[in-house]
C-alpha cells in the first residue's frame, strides 16, 4: 500500500464538549493533550507529510478529515480505553485505513486490544512507529518487532522490541488541532516529559512495566530546548494567560540525581523564568542541595506521590515509605518556600470507616496545599490487579477514573465511595476557599480556586455511582 495522509487520535475519558468549565475544571472536558501520541506524531510528520493529530482533551474529531486517511493510530491509557475501543470499531466500519492501537493500556492489555484494531503496537512507538509505516508499504507488517494483532482469529505475538535509548525530540504542539486556540485556558499547562523508567517497584504503577526500572534521560540541552518552547507555545495564544508556568510530567524526575541537578542547574543558567512543578517521591525532601536548585530555578511545588497514610500499606503494596518520613520531607520541602501538592489512593487493606477524615486531617494538619485523590487504581497486568482479580466490581473501563472497582477488605464499596467524597468536601470547602484567597500568595489563590470546582464536579461523578455501589455492596 501507499501511505501518504496519517491521523493520530487521543480519546477523552469522555467526549470533548465545549463549556465555560473547560477553563476551570481539570480533567472534566477538558485536559492537556498526550505529550506521548504527540512526539509519535511528529516522529511521523518528518517523512510524511500530511500528519495531523486530534485529542478529544481540547476539541472534538474532524472525522470527514479522517475518512480518507490510510492509517490512524489511536493512544489509549485505562479511563480511555472504551472511548478508544469505540473511536477504533467506528473508523474500521467506515473506512479503509490501518488501525493502528498503542499507549499503555494497551500494551498491558492487548489481548483485548487487538479485537478493536488492525495491529496493537506494543510498548514505546519512538523506533517502531515508522518501522511499522515501511513495513505496511511493503506488505509486511510482521517483521516489525514489538508488534500484535490477529491472524485468521488467533493472536500473533512479534518478536519483543528493547526500549528506545536515545528520547531526545520536542513535540511540535501545532501539529495537534486547535491546541493554540485552547492555550489560554489555566486549565491546560506547558508539560515536558524529560525522562522515562523509575528503579522502584510498587504494585500499583503501571508505568514502570511500560517504561522498566532502568531510567532513560533526555540530554539537558534538548530538555531546556522543550521547556522554552513549550513556554513559547503557550504565550502565542490569541490571548494572555494567567498562570505562567511548566509540569515537568516524569514520573521520578529524581531517580538519576546528577543529571536532574543537571537539568535544574541548566534551567538557571538559561534565564527561563516561570512556575516550575514535577512529580517526585517523599526522599527528595531530604536533600537540601536539591531542594535549594528547585527553588532556585523556579519550582514552586512538588507533588508527593504520598499515597497512604498506614504503614502497614506501604509494606502491602512494596512502597518503601514510612508516614512519620513523610511529615518530616514535607515541613523540609515547604522550609524551602517549595508547596506540596499530595497524591493519594484509598481502598487499600487497612482501609476502614472513617479512613476520608484521617485523610483530610493528615492533608490539613500538614499544610498541603492541594490534592488528587483517586480510589484503588487497577490497570490490566499490574501486580496488584493480578491480586485483586476476583475482588473488582467490574471491568469498565471508563470506570477506572478515580470512583471505587473493587471490594475493599475492611469496608464496603458504597462506604469508600462516600469516604473519598466526604474527604473532598472537608479539603475544598468553602470555609478553606475563603481562606485561600484571603492567605496565600497569587499562585496558590489562583489553583486552590481551580481546584475547589475540579473537586466538586469530581464529587458530582463519584455521587452519580453511589446507587450502584450500594447495590453491589448489599449483595
Amino acid at each position: 500500500m501507499k501511505i501518504q495522509k496519517i491521523r493520530f487520535i487521543e480519546p477523552g475519558e469522555r467526549p470533548y464538549k465545549n463549556t465555560i468549565l473547560n477553563h476551570l475544571v481539570y480533567d472534566r472536558y477538558i485536559r492537556t493533550p498526550s505529550v506521548g501520541l504527540n512526539t509519535l506524531a511528529t516522529i511521523v510528520k518528518k517523512e510524511y507529510p500530511d500528519t495531523f493529530m486530534y485529542s478529544e482533551a481540547i476539541s472534538k474529531i474532524v472525522r470527514r478529515d479522517v475518512l480518507d486517511a490510510d492509517v490512524i493510530f489511536i493512544g489509549i491509557f485505562t479511563f480511555n480505553a472504551n472511548r478508544g475501543y469505540q473511536i477504533a470499531r467506528w473508523f474500521k466500519k467506515h473506512t479503509k485505513a490501518v488501525v493502528v492501537m498503542g499507549g499503555l493500556h494497551a500494551t498491558m492489555n492487548y489481548r483485548e486490544a487487538v479485537r478493536y484494531c488492525d495491529y496493537v503496537m506494543l510498548g514505546e512507538g519512538d523506533e517502531s512507529i515508522l518501522e511499522l509505516l515501511h513495513a505496511l508499504e511493503s506488505g509486511d507488517p510482521l517483521k516489525v518487532s514489538g508488534l500484535a494483532c490477529l491472524k485468521s482469529g488467533k493472536l500473533k505475538l512479534t518478536e519483543e522490541r528493547r526500549p528506545p535509548e536515545n528520547i531526545d525530540g520536542i513535540a511540535d504542539r501545532s501539529l495537534v488541532y486547535q491546541y493554540r486556540n485552547r492555550v489560554h485556558y489555566n486549565t491546560i499547562w506547558p508539560q515536558v516529559h524529560a525522562s522515562r523508567g523509575c528503579p522502584h517497584n510498587c504494585d500499583y504503577c503501571a508505568l514502570v512495566r511500560l517504561y522498566g526500572h532502568r531510567v532513560r534521560t533526555r540530554s539537558v540541552e534538548d530538555v531546556i530546548k522543550d521547556i522554552q518552547y513549550s513556554l513559547d507555545f503557550f504565550n502565542s495564544g490569541r490571548f494572555p494567560r494567567m498562570l505562567r508556568g511548566v509540569w515537568l510530567t516524569d514520573d521520578n524526575f529524581f531517580a538519576d540525581r546528577e543529571w536532574a541537578m543537571a537539568v535544574l542547574r541548566g534551567i538557571i543558567d538559561s534565564g527561563i523564568r516561570t512556575h516550575f512543578t514535577v512529580q517526585a517521591r517523599y526522599e527528595v525532601g531530604f536533600d537540601d542541595e536539591m531542594l535549594a536548585l528547585l527553588k532556585k530555578a523556579g519550582f514552586f511545588q512538588l507533588a508527593i506521590g504520598i499515597e497512604f497514610i498506614d504503614d502497614a500499606e506501604f509494606e502491602t503494596f512494596h512502597k518503601r515509605s514510612t508516614v512519620e518520613e513523610i511529615r518530616r520531607a514535607i515541613k523540609n520541602i515547604q522550609r524551602h518556600g517549595i508547596s506540596v501538592r499530595g497524591l493519594f489512593i484509598m481502598g487499600g487493606d487497612q482501609d476502614r470507616e472513617g479512613i476520608g477524615d484521617r485523610l483530610a486531617d493528615f492533608v490539613i494538619e500538614n499544610d498541603i496545599k492541594s490534592v488528587v485523590i483517586q480510589s484503588m487504581y487497577f490497570v490490566p497486568g499490574t501486580p496488584v490487579y493480578e491480586r485483586n482479580r476476583d475482588k473488582l466490581l467490574h471491568e469498565n473501563w471508563s470506570k477506572y477514573n478515580g470512583c471505587v472497582v473493587h471490594y475493599p477488605k475492611q469496608i464496603s464499596p458504597y462506604q469508600l465511595q462516600l469516604e473519598h467524597i466526604h474527604a473532598c468536601k472537608k479539603i475544598y470547602s468553602l470555609k478553606r476557599l475563603m481562606r485561600a484567597l484571603i492567605r496565600e500568595d497569587w499562585i496558590h489563590k489562583l489553583l486552590f480556586f481551580g481546584e475547589f470546582f475540579w473537586h466538586r464536579s469530581i464529587c458530582l461523578d463519584l455521587e452519580d455511582e453511589l446507587p450502584y455501589l450500594k447495590k453491589v455492596s448489599e449483595r
